[in-house]
């Protein structure tokens, strides 16, 4: 899964991606997409490792696209911006300048979240207005388009016509027919207040749902640093957290992601499967051969783990259950799947 980090120029996009994939670019190294890929920070997978002293230990993960700078890209793609290179993303982290900075004009948050929306939903018009010119002229032609993919277009056309985002209607935002278009405007968004490195105060103009106060020059600085020196710094700052782990956990709630956990003496992971998944599809994820042959999967879920002790006394409290195909995979959920192939 993977989330483009979009904002106005000097607004510290670059800076917020390099604190969260804990890397360094000198500047003649910025002109290209960068992509980072990080662990989810979980500490159930902490404790599970603990609890069975596995060869391996793996984190479920997620990547962040930084776009290359808008003046880098070549004048033969203009019209088609940076946009291009998210457009694959399956949502968007948008940081809002909150700053004032040395020798810049003071922020313009509310009219930066404007004006970024306004980008996308313009880009997405485009896109809109080129279909339904197609599938205008595929009728002309004698063909028959899907009424529906017809419906869905119109539909927004009229919302984007309106200057609101996809996003807002999840109907359109999640309709399978409308996926390849990859609509900007419907890819869910966290938007991050990105403050002076005193202030930790949530500024009225952020989202209350998908919205995060961040200080990404003072996160940056920590993510360089040792474990002893971060400690020290986050201290001095009255820091209980690295705001990047918030950051991480919320893109991985905001894609609709789960976490499941396979556990044993040769490894503990957490495999990653969107909510509502299926437990013969969940098989899947982990090998083609395990959905294929799926009989049954063994669950317990983590918590009854955690108040059992262990497996063993589990199974005796009664907590560790057979499920079918069709049962949806919780998040948390320790399974051992059952197969014949």
């Amino acid at each position: 899964m993977k989330l483009g980090v979009i904002g106005r120029p000097q607004s510290g996009k670059t800076t917020l991606f390099e604190a969260l994939t804990k890397t360094y670019a000198h500047s003649d190294q910025r002109k290209e997409i960068r992509l980072g890929t990080v662990q989810v920070p979980d500490e159930r997978v902490g404790i599970l490792s603990a609890m069975y002293n596995p060869r391996k230990t793996i984190y479920a993960q997620v990547e962040y696209l930084l776009p290359s700078p808008a003046e880098h890209v070549k004048e033969s793609a203009k019209e088609q911006s940076i946009w291009t290179q998210v457009r694959d993303c399956d949502a968007l982290i948008h940081v809002v300048r909150n700053f004032k900075g040395y020798g810049t004009e003071p922020p313009t948050a509310q009219a930066d979240l404007k004006a970024m929306d306004d980008e996308l939903i313009f880009s997405d018009l485009v896109v809109a207005e080129k279909r339904l010119e197609r599938l205008e002229l595929d009728q002309k032609r004698g063909k028959k388009p899907d009424p529906e993919e017809i419906n869905l277009v119109q539909r927004c056309h009229e919302q984007l016509n309106a200057d609101k985002p996809l996003r807002d209607i999840a109907e359109l935002a999640s309709a399978r027919i409308l996926r390849g278009y990859a609509f900007l405007s419907a890819k869910p968004m966290l938007v991050i207040a990105n403050n002076e490195d005193e202030d930790d105060l949530r500024p009225d103009w952020l989202p209350d749902k998908n919205g995060l106060v961040v200080r990404a020059k003072l996160e940056q600085e920590l993510s360089q640093m040792d474990p002893a020196e971060a400690a020290a710094f986050l201290e001095d700052f009255g820091i209980t957290t690295s705001a990047m782990d918030l950051v991480i956990a919320r893109s991985y709630e905001l894609l609709g992601l789960i976490s499941f956990f396979t556990v044993g003496e040769d490894e503990v992971r957490a495999w990653t499967i969107r909510r509502t998944m299926p437990a013969q599809e969940a098989a899947g994820v982990i090998h083609s051969d395990i959905q294929k042959g799926f009989i049954r999967a063994e669950v317990l879920a983590y918590n009854d783990l955690m108040t059992a002790g262990n497996y063993a006394a589990a199974r005796k409290l009664g907590t560790v259950r057979l499920e079918g195909k069709t049962y949806e995979v919780q998040n948390g959920d320790i399974i051992n799947f059952r197969f014949n192939v």
